[in-house]
């Protein structure tokens, strides 16, 4: 009886004083920052983005810019976009390429070197990875 006259008493004067909505009030939610990278086959060349707000920003940056160093060939790919993770391309020498993302570089590394490993690449080499600042490792 004592306990429950108590906690009765004390929860209206944490209510009133505001402390309940401060104890209850869920998770900050945290920004999301998109990138993505595209390839060329033909040129071997490619593009990243990081950081954007957006998915469709990210892999427009980056088609552009694999658009650019590719001189318009117009074969360049949109292989992978992650959102507050890593993105990486792997490429072997018989033309064999891969992606993919993960929460660290380490193993957006290994998916794309497997990802391109299962396309037949023999010699599968990481090219380029590509975090945002949303990562968190």
């Amino acid at each position: 009886m004592f306990l429950s006259r108590f906690l009765t008493h004390w929860t209206s004067h944490f209510i009133f004083l505001g402390i309940f909505p401060l104890l209850s009030s869920g998770p900050v939610l945290a920004q999301n920052y998109f990138g993505a990278i595209s390839y060329s086959p033909k040129t071997g060349t490619y593009g990243y983005s990081y950081d954007y707000s957006n998915q469709q920003a990210a892999i427009n940056i980056a088609q552009n810019q694999c658009n650019q160093r590719s001189n318009g060939t117009g074969d360049c790919e949109s292989l992978v976009w992650f959102s507050n993770a890593c993105g990486s391309l792997a490429v072997a020498s018989n033309g064999s390429y891969g992606s993919g993302w993960g929460e660290n570089p380490d193993l957006a590394e290994y998916y794309a070197i497997d990802t391109c490993s299962d396309y037949g690449g023999y010699d599968c080499a990481v090219l380029e990875t590509v975090c945002t600042s949303g990562t968190s490792f």
